[in-house]
Parts: structure tokens; sequence; C-alpha cells
């Protein structure tokens, strides 16, 4: 049985058109343009060669290829009452996401193979999305570290002068190791702990225990980002490294980050939706709700990012996806956890930045889907192409109809006022894991795998 997407508007590889997908078992078969002169032949002709084709008009929507998400914390195993694998991936698929990649700070850390495949396991029994997940890094894992299979896993999760669990490498010996016999790409949490720990003390001593939240970016502060990125760099640039710069926050860490590609050109960097919809003026509003690490800055910062989007530099537009129940959240400023969840809000809020001039919209699908593809060099995903697989979302341009956010802890950040669009369908695999705006309970996802 296959699948015929009829009359959508296609934004794909920086075109913009309408156009038929015809979906055969798990891959996409043939894309028609509908400017071409035997459009409506080509599409009949579909029409009548099987009983069995499912037809979906799709002429008011609009077809993007599948999100992949680089960064999420789906918090299986060790705090699922905020979130586990199930629900985190069904919000997800609910927003579009088709692919992710879930961070290794659980509890315990995901730091073994062992870990890592269990895992695995999980997904593959619940996940309705393709899935991959990180090994954590520490100072004493490196063994670990060297039996990745880099065809088979996304990456190495690096904490670089910022403590997670025993997950802080900061022995100069295990960095340099892991920099130069890394089998996989390595990926960077960059803020100095010196510096942080110094800005908090002087916080604690002017405000005592009621630190007010938009003190946040003064505390994890631009310089404490800007010297843990530098120091990535070097390690990267001397090594050679293939370096991945997670959630960068500031606009000089862009900056530094483009020049040191001009010596390794296997540096890339990910920025995250709410660095591109908050700054520090909505610390006001918002208070704890978006305190996340690093800390959302300057609105120089935020216009500044948002300008790297309509180039087109960054390697992933990601979410960085962190869920906590609101009561531990609505605590004072030193006790309320940091992240916020956004996972099934990222799609949606990409197109409605572009909505709103922040860049063109076809660099929604090359944020979200295109460059986390190239970034992680995904095999058969994250573009619209013929034998490519069928990692589809089908959006209108208007309000959600499930506008209650899915997510186990039950709330994000973002005001669904705000959102004029609206995830109709999402497909993985050939199959629909959404249908219109609700879950099937099909569970389609597959492992990753990477042409490394």
């Amino acid at each position: 049985m296959g699948t015929l997407i009829k009359n959508a508007t296609i934004i794909n590889e920086g075109l913009s058109f309408k156009g038929s997908l015809l979906i055969t078992g798990d891959t996409i078969s043939k894309i028609l343009d509908a400017a071409d002169a035997d459009y409506d032949v080509k599409v009949e002709a579909i029409e009548k060669m099987s009983d069995h084709l499912e037809i979906i008009d799709a002429s008011d929507m609009i077809l993007l290829p599948g999100v992949i998400d680089d960064q999420v914390h789906f918090r299986e195993p060790g705090a699922t009452h905020k979130g586990d694998i199930a629900s985190e991936s069904a919000a997800a698929a609910l927003g579009g996401v088709t692919s992710y990649m879930d961070m290794p700070n659980n509890n315990p850390p995901c730091c073994t193979i062992d870990a890592l495949e269990d895992k695995y396991a999980i997904a593959a029994q619940c996940s309705p999305n393709n899935f991959s997940f990180y090994l954590g890094a520490s100072n004493e894992n490196f063994d670990q570290v060297l039996k990745l299979d880099p065809k088979t896993n996304c990456g190495v999760k690096l904490f670089m002068g910022s403590s997670t669990g025993n997950m802080l490498v900061d022995n100069e010996e295990t960095l340099n190791a892991i920099f130069k016999g890394s089998p996989t790409l390595i990926a960077t949490h960059c803020e100095d702990e010196a510096t942080i720990r110094e800005a908090l003390a002087a916080a604690k001593e002017k405000y005592g225990e009621e630190i007010p939240v938009a003190e946040h970016p003064n505390i994890r502060t631009r310089e404490a980002c800007i010297k843990s990125t530098a120091k990535a760099l070097e390690l990267a640039i001397k090594s050679g490294a293939r370096l991945h710069v997670l959630h960068v926050s500031t606009a000089d860490e862009v900056e530094m980050i483009l020049q040191a590609q001009k010596e390794n050109p296997n540096i890339t960097f990910e920025l995250c939706v709410h660095y591109l919809w908050f700054c520090d003026e909505d610390y006001a509003k918002y208070g704890t709700h978006i305190k996340c690490n690093p800390a959302i800055k300057r609105r120089s910062d935020l216009e500044a990012l948002r300008n790297v989007v309509a180039k087109g530099l960054p390697g992933a537009v990601a979410t960085d996806h962190a869920p906590h129940l609101l009561t531990e959240k609505e605590g004072n400023y030193t006790k309320a956890p940091s992240g916020l969840p956004t996972v099934q809000h990222s799609l949606r809020m990409m197109l409605q930045l572009s909505k709103e001039g922040a860049f063109p919209i076809e660099m929604v699908p090359q944020m979200l889907s295109h460059a986390p593809a190239q970034t992680f060099a995904i095999t058969g995903r994250g573009f619209i192409r013929e034998g490519y697989f069928a990692d589809l979302v089908l959006v209108k341009g208007e309000k959600d109809q499930e506008a209650a956010p899915a997510y186990k802890c039950g709330w994000t950040p973002i005001q669904e006022n705000s959102l004029d669009f609206g995830v109709v369908h999402t497909m993985v695999n050939g199959q629909f894991i959404v249908r219109d705006y609700k879950l099937t309970g099909v569970r389609n996802g597959k492992r990753l795998t990477f042409d490394r």
C-alpha cells in the first residue's frame, strides 16, 4: 500500500513549490512538480495504478521534511516523573519531530556502552519516531568512548567546564585523549565552571538566598560560555576532531566558531529555539520558567542568532528539550532547575519566526532537517528526495486543534496564542504517527544510522 500526498506546498532544499509526493513502503518513490507540463497526467496515472493507494489532499497544507532534533533530554532513566522516552517522543511526534538524539545526563549517567544499549532497547519498544543516544564522557570512561560505533551512534557528549553529575571532564589528559581519539562526533556543553561559581558567590553576597531570576545571565555569564567554547575550539583545531558546539547563546561564540572553521572545517555548532524566541527582557514575565543553561542572554544576541539562521550558517537548530515539573520550576532562583520543554513546539516556533520576518521560510527545513542530517551524516533522512525515508510533516497555517502540551510535565513557556501554525500529520518511515492532529499509536521509529 502506498500514499499519495497531492498538491501540497513543498518546502525543501531552498525551494517552495506546489507538487505531489508518492510514498511506497517506507520511502519516497516519486516527487512531482506542479509546474511541469504533464503534472496532471502523471498524478492521474498514479491515482489509477493501485486500488490500495491512499490519497491525501494537501492543497491547503505545507509539506516539509520531518524535524531532526539533535538535543533532547527525555529523562529516562532516573527522572521519569518529569518525562520518559515514551511520553516525550510522543510529544515530539505531535510537533513534527521524526528523529531525535537524546542526551546522557540521566540518573545514573549514561556513560557505558551497556547503559547506552539499554536506552536503545527502551526506544525500540515505545518510540514512534527515529532515535539515537549520546554516550556521556567522563574523566574515567575513555575506554567506553573508544568502543562507540560511529555508524550506529550519534556521538559522545562532553561537558567542558560545567558540571553535570560525574560527567564533568576537567582532566587535561582525558580531554586531549577524547579530542584525538573519539571515533565519532564530539558534542560539547561549553560553560566555564570557575567563572560561574565566582559570579554566583558575588550574587549571593549581594542578594542572599533570594537572587532575582533576572541575574541568571549575570551568573551563567557570556564570559563563561566564551571561555569554554574557546577551549573546545583550541582542542578541535589542534587535534582535527569532529566538534559540534551545542546550544550556542552568544554572538561572540558564533564569530569564534566561524573563524575556527577556517582551520578545521569539521567544526559545527547548534542553536536552540529558545535563544531565537526569548531574551533577557523576558525574565520579568516568565521568571524561572525560562531558566536554562546556558542562560538566555541579551536582545543583541537574539537578533544576531536570528541573522545567523537567515544566512544558513548553523549545523542545526534544536530544542535542548528539558522537562521539569512546575512545582520544581516555581521555587526560588537557586533551587529551580534549569531547562524548558519545547520539543512539541519547535517547528511551529520556527514557522512563526519566519512569518514575522526573522528569516525566510526556506530556512525552517534547512535548520531543523537538512542541516542536522548533514552535520551528523544521517543515512537517508532530512530531505524530501526520491529514495529517502518518508519522514514528513504536513502543516496548516492555523492554530493547532490540540492546544494542550503533551509533555509529561504538562506545561511549556510557549504561549499557544503566539503560534499561527498547526501540525496536522506526521509520517515516519512511510506511516502516519500523527494524523489529524492526534497520535495514531503507530510506533514505527528506527535506530538512526550514519554515513561515517
